[in-house]
């Protein structure tokens, strides 16, 4: 009895002495074996969800480390795991990580790995850190639980059902009509499988317009915001624009009135100019020289250029004669 007591002490003992985080940071048996030289990695997740300290790491379903501290970002929004890994252990640089679960109902542990996408580069290092963009989580059983439960429960499945129903209902009696169509859009579809190279075409000079029209974007711009007070101004002169729209409509009924009024007078007058026409039609060159001639009687208008000064000396003689007399010249001098 007194041997029991003094165990039930010892073990009352050491659990005083023990704290729950010290419990954490005593290390599990059966663990991964860390080496002599372990370094540390820190791994960023958006959820750990039931993630704890001494929880396993694994390469290739292989135990290389485990969990050492897990504690929230300085942001708030992510947790920064804390791992442990053997020295031999070597990981790319680039590593990824992932929250995985050892079963169904198991424990969660965290397993490392190359990049799926790309080539792995350089040494995963002491001290080094993943960030969250390469980390990621399988779903859990309890979402995909729920997800489940949506489904069935007056979710998709009820909604695929109403579906078939309206389908059903709206193509049942009208098989010809549907066959119909699906011949027309096959034949839409095969015209435009046919002028693809010019639907192309099209595509690519849309595309250079586009960035023609980008390249001008500033000059576009400033032409639209110069359109702005113009615009202005025709909003602010509107009633005048109106009033001057409506006047040219009662201008044009008042020409047409008076052409259709004075159409039959209009074509006499004409007419009645047709023999005149005619005629300086057919004096043809006649007329211009006469014109000549007229402005410069009685000297042709080329004599002009053969007199110098302004005027001209006329000497005309005239005879002057009576009934049964002899003719009297009559000398006249002048200048002209």
């Amino acid at each position: 009895m007194k041997q029991m007591s003094l165990a039930l002490l010892s073990v009352l003992a050491l659990l005083a002495g023990c704290s729950f985080g010290g419990l954490y940071d005593t290390p599990l048996p059966g663990g991964a074996d860390l080496g002599d030289h372990p370094y540390r990695v820190t791994v960023g997740f958006r959820d750990v969800l039931d993630l704890v300290p001494q929880s396993a790491v694994q390469v290739g379903d292989v135990p290389v480390g485990r969990v050492e501290r897990i504690e929230l970002s300085g942001d708030g929004r992510t947790a920064q795991v804390t791992l442990l890994i053997n020295g031999s252990v070597r990981l790319p640089s680039n590593a990824e990580a992932w929250l995985r679960q050892s079963s169904l109902l198991g424990e969660k542990f965290v397993e490392l790995g190359p990049p799926a996408a790309g080539e792995s580069r350089g040494s995963l290092a002491d001290g080094a850190r993943i960030p969250v963009e390469r980390t990621n989580r399988n779903p859990q059983v309890e979402e995909v639980l729920g997800a489940l439960s949506m489904l069935l429960n007056g979710g998709g499945v009820g909604q695929v059902q109403q579906i078939s129903r309206e389908l059903n209902a709206a193509l049942g009696g009208n098989e010809a009509e549907i066959r119909d169509l699906l011949t027309e859009v096959n034949t839409f579809v095969g015209g435009l499988d046919q002028h693809r190279d010019e639907i192309t075409r099209a595509l690519n000079g849309i595309d250079r317009l586009s960035a023609s029209l980008s390249a001008r974007r500033d000059q576009i711009t400033g032409v639209l915001d110069d359109l702005g007070p113009g615009i202005d101004v025709l909003a602010r002169q509107r009633e005048q624009l109106v009033t001057m729209l409506t006047s040219l409509d009662h201008l044009s009924g008042v020409a047409v009135d008076t052409v259709n009024r004075g159409k039959d007078d209009l074509i006499a007058d004409l007419r009645a100019l047709e023999p005149t026409l005619r005629q300086l039609t057919v004096a043809g060159q006649q007329l211009p020289e006469a014109m000549e001639m007229l402005l410069t009687f009685p000297f042709p208008d080329a004599a002009l250029d053969a007199i110098k000064g302004d005027y001209l000396n006329l000497y005309l003689d005239f005879e002057a004669r009576t009934a049964g007399a002899e003719s009297v010249p009559l000398p006249l001098g002048g200048g002209s």
